[in-house]
Order: C-alpha cells, then sequence, then structure tokens
C-alpha cells in the first residue's frame, strides 16, 4: 500500500472525495504529546470533506460500538504528517456453526 507523506508539499489528501476511507497520521499538539508520551496518532475514517486548509473525517473504527464512532474529526493542514487510501470495509460474516 503507497504512503504519501504530507512533508515536502505532497497534496493527494487535498483532492480526496467524499466517502473514501482513509487513515490520516496527525501530529499531536505539544499538549496531547505531554499528556499521551506519543508524537502522533492515526485517525481511520471516511472524507466528509477535504480543502487546502485540511481534512474532515467521520471516524470508521474497527468495532462500531467503539467510543467516538461515527463522530467528525478535522484535521489541520499542519497536523498532517502521512496519509494512506484503505479499502472499503470488509462486509462482517455470521459466524461458522458447527454442526
Amino acid at each position: 500500500m503507497r504512503i504519501s507523506h504530507a512533508a515536502g508539499g505532497s497534496s493527494a489528501w487535498r483532492d480526496w472525495t467524499a466517502g473514501t476511507r482513509v487513515v490520516v497520521r496527525r501530529r499531536l499538539s505539544a499538549e496531547e504529546a505531554r499528556r499521551s508520551g506519543k508524537r502522533s496518532t492515526d485517525v481511520i475514517g471516511l472524507v466528509v470533506t477535504s480543502d487546502t486548509s485540511g481534512v474532515t473525517l467521520r471516524r470508521d473504527p474497527a468495532r462500531p460500538s467503539a467510543p467516538g464512532a461515527g463522530t467528525e474529526v478535522r484535521i489541520e493542514a499542519e497536523e498532517i504528517e502521512a496519509t494512506r487510501v484503505l479499502p472499503p470495509r470488509p462486509e462482517r460474516r455470521p459466524p461458522r456453526r458447527s454442526d
């Protein structure tokens, strides 16, 4: 899979269309980094809007019941470190029955 790094002026994320499933690596603010002990975090979601100032995603967690599922998050251009387009989420299959 191809990862686009935002550093160096990459603008691929600016061309994303609504509904595209993506992951964005977001640089944390100094306060967020201090609290979490991490420098960045990944946000997986469906594109709501993208423009020159950033991208808005609707969170798409692995479990639909996870906290924050379906909420929208705005990621400003200067916070974007890396991006990748993801394939659509696979459909869940019912558990196999053992006869």
